[in-house]
Order: C-alpha cells, then structure tokens, then sequence
C-alpha cells in the first residue's frame, strides 16, 4: 500500500505543523519535553512498512506474518462488528527495537489520590506524562519524587494520535498472543472512535470495556469457545487482583480524608500498604501464579494504585450500559457515551462511580 502524493503532502504537513508546535510551546522544560515527543512520533512514523507489502514478501518471518495477518483480521473485525473507525491506523507496522513505545510517569501527593495531571494541546489535561526513552521518564519521576510526590514508571505498549496519524501495528504489541494483540487494537482504535478532552479515566474506561467486549465478540465469531472460557477465566482472576488494589486505594482515600497530622497519616498509610502486601500474597498463593506474587517485589504506592483506577475503575460502568440500557447494541454504547462527552466532569464521574 504505497502513499500517493496527497497522503505524502499530508504526512509532511502534519510534520510541519508538528514541529511548529514544539517551537511555539515556550520554556526550557515543556521545549525539552514536546521535543522528545515529535522526535518519538517521527521515528514511529519513519519506520512504518505497510503490512500489505510486507505480507507479500517472502522475506517476512514466519511469526511476523502471522501476527501481522491477525491484526489486519482484528482491524477488519474491529470496523464491521464494533462499529470502530475505518482509519489506517493498524495498516502499517513498525519495528522500534525496544520492548515499549512510551514509559508514562504517574505521580500523586503523598498523601492525596488524586494523580498530577499535564495539560497538552489538541488532547487536554492527561493524568501521566509519557516519554519515548525510559531514562528520561525515570529523570523525570525522580525529580517529582523530590518534591514530595509518590511516583510510578509504567511502560506502554501502545498508544493512540486519536487518527491525526496512521498508527502502526508495533513490535512492542507483539510480546504476548494474538488475543492480547486484538484486545489492544479494539482499544487504541475505541480512542479514535471517542476522546473526551481533560477526563483521562472515563476515556480509559470506555476504551477497556470495548477491548474487553471486543476480545469476547472476536472469538465467539470464531468459534474459539475453549479460548474464550480461558480468557473469561482469566479476566475473573484480574478483576479479583484489581478489586484489592481498588480497595486499598479506597481505605487510603478514607485516610487522606482525615484531620490526622502527617506523622500519624503516615503510619496509616504504611499499614494501608503493609495489609495490601498481605493480601496479594495471600492471592498469589490461592490462585498459584507468580505473575499477582510479583507485586510484592515491586514498591507500591499511591501513583501505582491511582493508575489502577484510572484504567479499571469505571469499567463496570460502561458494561452496566451496554447490557442494561443499550440492550449488547455496541452502535448504543457508543451513541451513549459521545452524548456524554457533554456531560460535565462531575456527572461523568458520576457515571463512572455508578451514581448516575
């Protein structure tokens, strides 16, 4: 699939205007940041191969092809069943040799759950900062962390220009199977379908419950009914892992709410922290899985538990909708959820915390 001259000219312009946005962004710090950010997307974009080409080359390995025919399959399914856009995201691929796309820096208060956000143009306030190169995001992290915040480095595997570019299939969103790959396609591309400026958790949400129902839809169409048991399966063990995430994080809400000194507050917090461990060690055993036994290596805090219920927090939510009021009509849910996206950020969130 070769770009005429109208889609060059385009990409330039977009290039172009790209940059013009870096130099127009003042100060030395937000200039070094969105400088980082139009060099990553350019070295993203750079590398792009058009998937149909590669297929027709007998020099494609084996695996990469079957991969990359399961995304053109995913895409395919994801624009007739989903109702998802037609773009040409996901017609492209892009080896970038590393194992994530972006590092996303999340930082909280130390005693408060509300996640720092970064104002962007275009997208609006997001609740993480994402960087192409992990030592930046780590420099970045350690500097919040100086200042007091609780801080998290979660890598990415994908990510979405909301259809200003043609986002490519990545090698980074071929590490596990093809299941894994459908979900974040259906994911990525539900952000290009709806993207509601300043509200990164209802975005999250409503992109998570269509990969989910996309996943389910995918392999019911299938026939892959023993697969579907298994992921179903699994899905209800990584509800149950979240639901002890999102419960600390609401015996820390409860906490932070207090008048208590920070000395107290902090003691608090560590036995918050110190039952969550418990918990998870507890479920590592019961479900004989090293992957919930994990989180004990690593230092939980705030930002990690803010980034669980930015993600998964309001999920619920949206499947309530679109089996209760939209019938399994996914063309409803979507309807529903842009008619909210002129709702205000309170009624939103609202919905999210099912009290509206």
């Amino acid at each position: 699939m070769r770009q005429n001259s109208s889609s060059r000219y385009q990409l330039l312009f977009k290039f172009a205007f790209l940059l013009l946005c870096v130099s127009w962004l003042g100060g030395c710090a937000t200039l070094g940041w969105y400088g980082q950010a139009a060099a990553g997307q350019i070295e993203m974009l750079c590398k792009r191969e058009p998937i149909d080409r590669l297929l027709a080359d007998p020099d494609t390995p084996d695996a990469l092809r079957t991969r990359l025919i399961t995304a053109i399959e995913a895409r395919e399914f994801a624009i007739k069943e989903l109702a998802l856009p037609d773009s040409p995201s996901y017609t492209y691929y892009a080896d970038l040799e590393r194992d994530a796309v972006v590092w996303n820096v999340i930082a909280t208060p130390h005693f408060s759950m509300q996640p720092k956000s970064w104002c962007y143009p275009f997208v609006g306030c997001l609740a993480y900062r994402g960087y192409f190169r992990e030592a930046a995001a780590v420099r970045h992290a350690d500097r919040l962390a100086a200042r007091g915040h609780d801080v998290a480095v979660m890598p990415a595997v994908a990510y979405s220009t909301l259809g200003w570019f043609a986002d490519p299939v990545l090698n980074t969103m071929l590490a596990y199977d093809e299941i894994w790959l459908a979900g974040l396609i259906f994911h990525e591309l539900a952000h290009e379908k709806l993207f509601v400026r300043d509200d990164t958790a209802f975005n999250e949400a409503y992109a998570r419950l269509i990969e989910r129902e996309g996943v389910r839809r995918w392999l019911r169409s299938r026939g892959e009914d023993e697969r579907l048991a298994q992921w179903e399966a699994d899905q209800a063990h990584q509800q149950a892992f979240t639901e002890l995430l999102l419960q600390a994080r609401a015996e820390l809400v409860v906490l932070y709410d207090t008048d208590l000194p920070e000395p107290e507050m902090a003691v608090g917090k560590q036995a918050v922290f110190e039952r969550l461990r418990e918990r998870i060690a507890a479920f590592a055993r019961e479900q004989g899985n090293d992957r919930y036994g994990g989180r004990l290596g690593r230092d939980l805090n705030n930002a990690h538990l803010a980034s669980v219920a930015t993600y998964e927090a309001g999920v619920t939510a949206f499947a309530e909708l679109l089996e209760v009021r939209c019938g399994g009509d996914i063309g409803c849910l979507h309807a529903r959820a842009a008619g909210m996206a002129e709702w205000t950020p309170a009624r939103r969130a609202r919905f999210l915390d099912r009290e509206d």
